[in-house]
């Protein structure tokens, strides 16, 4: 058994028989879908433009200016965040020893 990373793309043997069943099943239609196949990519190309030129556009434009923030109408009216403050012990923990009864 072959793993899947020892697949290559087809020869040229390979592409002769891919012809060959595409001719038979398709037959007189083959032109039809090779031109719509055609179109079909033209049109895929179109939109990856069209996406590239969006992009670089909202890249290009400038962000709009940030407004400025409402200051409060009085300073001392605002609290300011504070923090809990660590206040070691003044005695060191004391140890108990219970009695098991």
């Amino acid at each position: 058994m072959l793993p899947i990373g020892q697949f290559s793309l087809p020869g040229g043997t390979e592409m002769i028989i891919i012809l060959v069943v595409a001719l038979l099943l398709f037959g007189n239609r083959l032109p039809q879908v090779a031109r719509s196949l055609g179109k079909s990519l033209n049109e895929f190309r179109r939109g990856m433009q069209g996406l590239e030129q969006e992009l670089k556009s909202a890249i290009n434009e400038t962000p709009p200016p940030a407004t400025p923030k409402k200051r409060a109408e009085n300073e001392e009216d605002r609290q300011t965040p504070v923090a809990p403050k660590f206040i070691p012990p003044s005695e060191p923990p004391q140890e108990t020893v219970e009695s098991q009864s």
